[in-house]
């Protein structure tokens, strides 16, 4: 097992690597890509989200939040609404959660093999020791 703190992340970015790559293989065939099912799973949480709260939502600055929703819309999966003052806020159309929801299937998939040899309990230890080391400031919600 991991001995030093460097192999102990590596071995994270490691698993997360995995579940990307995984994710974006079995997300190609809908015409998604991880990104882009982060966002419609986050505006399925959170309909009329700022084009901020996205990117802090999904990890990405607010300048390729701004490409990537462009692309979205464009698509047809997501549509600007504008809210009030300057605000434009972002909801999920019918295509966009028709996709999220089929995208949701293949991601479950792809955790459900990845985490299937770790028992309930195992999975329940490893979330507890993640929400410690991510402590309160990880963005997981708008609030």
């Amino acid at each position: 097992m991991a001995s030093s703190l460097a192999e102990l992340a590596l071995g994270v970015k490691r698993l997360q690597v995995r579940h990307h790559r995984a994710i974006d293989t079995r997300l190609a065939p809908l015409g998604l890509s991880l990104a882009q099912w982060d966002v419609l799973r986050h505006l399925h949480r959170h309909p009329d989200a700022s084009l901020h709260d996205l990117a802090r939502l999904t990890f990405q600055t607010d300048q390729s939040m701004g490409t990537l929703a462009g692309r979205m819309a464009t698509r047809g999966l997501i549509e600007r609404v504008t809210g009030p003052g300057r605000a434009v806020r972002h909801r999920i159309t019918a295509e966009g959660d028709r996709l999220r929801t089929a995208a949701q299937y293949e991601v479950d998939r792809v955790l459900g093999e990845s985490f299937g040899p770790l028992d309930e309990s195992d999975r329940a230890t490893l979330g507890d020791l993640l929400s410690r080391l991510l402590g309160p400031d990880m963005p997981t919600d708008l609030h």
